[in-house]
């Protein structure tokens, strides 16, 4: 079931080239202002305890957005449907006064949400605790830091689960405890079957709370689908605006949308993975892995940077280098002629299946002068080896020490048993 349903919502606003042309044109009635068109024909439906992701640069529209939404204004065309409460969590202070005290503010944000103040006094114990703000609860807002305007508009906010929540960027602002605190909350009402938007420049809060993710551009929506796709498409939008170079998309590596962008000064031809000296598409816990990159010079350069990024299946970075960090003078590159940069390290990962993302640039990042990067350039699989069973991502090689009051510590190490008489 749809708990959100937006269609072609559009929003303009006025624009006079002068201060005294709004004037003018409400005394004569003649046009004086050219339409400025800040969100055009957004569409999207959001299912019940579904996450979305709402992705794009300053500008793009997003808050604009998430104000019609929430009814703080009123969409130029278009129409949407709300079913059940929704709660949000925009602006950094928005329904707060600066002179109220915190407790004052609760209560007055409370009322817009539409609750009744005996329902406020009743969750006020657990706001406080949640909060976190100690004596600055009888203290005018204005004295509070960001971080603690956050803790207590989000604590405010998510004091009665609503059918859908809309959290914007101002949870950047608070500490990564606090975050923490607001992640697992959202997390608890997303599993008692919440709808989440969430707006945010954190990639990996993005990845890890949103089943789908949608991309905003001068008030367009460019794309939509699974944030990992949308996030790669996401960065190669943000570097093309820093150079002249186009964006192609194509399927990749096991269905998966792949995205590949450059101006090819630098071209990367193949990425070939090996272990043990044998091509390979999976690898046990433990063993090396080394990273071939076969690249072709079409203009002189000097000094490229060659670097990869292992992901996991959620997207997840885990982990990534490149020559500039290692040191590596890479000298000077002669156009018409091929290189090979060959990247050797022991994976000490978890049992999974992972991606490499391989770029070819100028300095530390692409974002500089972005010869070719390619998402998912390579995927292989993790598989067990010789190790001990154990859980999560990395593989730590534990030994455990047994004492028994009054006598001589034992020693555990993997494979061996101890019998202590």
């Amino acid at each position: 079931m749809n708990v959100l349903e937006v269609q072609h919502i559009g929003k303009k606003y006025k624009r006079y080239a002068k201060t005294y042309s709004r004037l003018f044109e409400w005394v004569t009635s003649t046009t004086m202002h050219k339409e400025n068109w800040v969100l055009r024909g957004i569409t999207f439906q959001v299912k019940s305890g579904e996450s979305v992701g709402i992705l794009g640069h300053n500008g793009a529209g997003k808050s604009t957005l998430l104000k019609i939404l929430t009814g703080t204004t009123h969409p130029s065309e278009g129409n949407m449907q709300i079913k059940g409460s929704i709660s949000a969590l925009l602006e950094l202070g928005l329904g707060f006064h600066p002179e109220f005290t915190g407790l004052q503010n609760i209560y007055m944000l409370g009322q817009l949400m539409g609750l009744k103040n005996k329902v406020i006094s009743e969750l006020l114990p657990d706001i406080v605790d949640f909060a976190e703000i100690g004596d600055y609860l009888n203290q005018p807002l204005r004295t509070y830091s960001s971080g603690m305007a956050v803790r207590l508009a989000f604590s405010t906010v998510t004091s009665v689960r609503p059918d859908i929540l809309i959290v914007d960027e101002a949870l950047s602002v608070g500490d990564a405890y606090f975050q923490h605190k607001c992640f697992a909350r959202i997390r608890k009402f997303r599993e008692q079957g919440t709808s989440l938007l969430f707006v945010s420049h954190d990639p990996t809060a993005v990845k890890n709370l949103c089943d789908r993710a949608i991309l905003l551009d001068g008030g367009l929506m460019i794309k939509e689908g699974h944030p990992d796709e949308v996030l790669d498409y996401y960065n190669a939008v943000i570097a093309k605006r820093e150079a002249d170079y186009e964006i192609i998309q194509s399927v990749g590596l096991n269905n998966k949308l792949n995205t590949r962008s450059g101006n090819k000064k630098i071209q990367i031809n193949e990425v070939k993975l090996y272990s043990k000296g044998e091509r390979i598409n999976a690898i046990q816990v433990g063993d090396q892995l080394e990273i071939k990159v076969i690249l072709s010079c079409n203009k002189d350069v000097k000094n490229p940077t060659v670097g990869f990024l292992i992901k996991d299946r959620l997207g997840n970075e885990v982990y990534g280098t490149n020559t500039y960090y290692l040191d590596m003078n890479l000298g000077y590159w002669v156009s018409n002629n091929e290189y090979v940069i060959t990247f050797s390290q022991k994976l000490v990962l978890g049992i999974g299946t992972y991606s490499i993302t391989v770029a070819v640039h100028d300095s530390y990042h692409h974002l500089d002068q972005n010869y070719d990067w390619i998402e998912q350039a390579a995927v292989f699989q993790i598989i067990p080896g010789l190790e001990k069973q154990f859980i999560g991502m990395t593989f730590l090689d534990s030994t455990a020490n047994f004492e028994k009051g009054g006598q001589n510590s034992v020693k555990f190490d993997s494979g061996q048993d101890y019998e202590q008489n």
